[in-house]
């Protein structure tokens, strides 16, 4: 055989060899693009279905955006409002520091007062009693004869238990304290008595 012939035949081997391949390798990409095809089918319907949801969505949108327009203000009503409690804040603040030194000042005066009331009570009580120990006062008070037997009687009357008052002296009348009612009986049998 001649070298050419040889060639020949490899190259036909190599030829056919090459179609084989290329129908291969067609047969492989046929399915590949089936398969792409159910795919972009199954997009285009998927994209179909949501189709309506987006066009909601985009009516939405539409009716939110007066809201939103609305919104941006509110806001800025809000960070005023807060801006005017932050400075109300601060004044009561300050309303509290005073009413805290004002009560400070009232406790203070409150104290001088009731300082100077007892001591004025105190000197009273005092004056009282001065004249209490006078022995002047002695001879205002009315004294009964027959009240002294009674009181005297009543302190012989009086328990173990408690002490019995010293006897007062015979020169010195006994105070007596007086109860007045009003029937004529009873006023009656003290003139009586008298």
């Amino acid at each position: 055989m001649d070298p050419l012939q040889i060639a020949l035949i490899v190259l036909a081997v190599a030829g056919v060899w090459a179609v084989v391949e290329l129908a291969l390798t067609l047969r492989r990409a046929r399915s590949s693009v089936d398969a792409l095809d159910r795919t972009l089918e199954s997009v285009n319907a998927t994209v179909a279905e949501a189709r309506p949801v987006i066009a909601k969505l985009d009516g939405a949108i539409d009716d939110i955006q007066p809201a939103l327009g609305q919104v941006e203000p509110l806001l800025k009503q809000g960070s005023i409002a807060v801006e005017a409690l932050s400075a109300d804040l601060i004044e009561v603040n300050g309303v509290l520091r005073d009413v805290s030194s004002v009560t400070g000042s009232v406790s203070t005066a409150s104290g001088a007062v009731t300082g100077i009331a007892n001591a004025a009570s105190e000197k009273v009580q005092r004056l009282f009693a001065k004249h209490h120990d006078d022995p002047a006062a002695g001879s205002r008070v009315l004294s009964d004869t027959a009240g002294d037997a009674a009181v005297a009687g009543e302190s012989d009357v009086a328990s173990d238990d408690e002490a019995v008052p010293p006897a007062a002296d015979e020169g010195e009348p006994k105070r007596r304290y007086y109860t007045y009612s009003d029937d004529t009986a009873s006023t009656d049998q003290e003139n009586s008595d008298e």
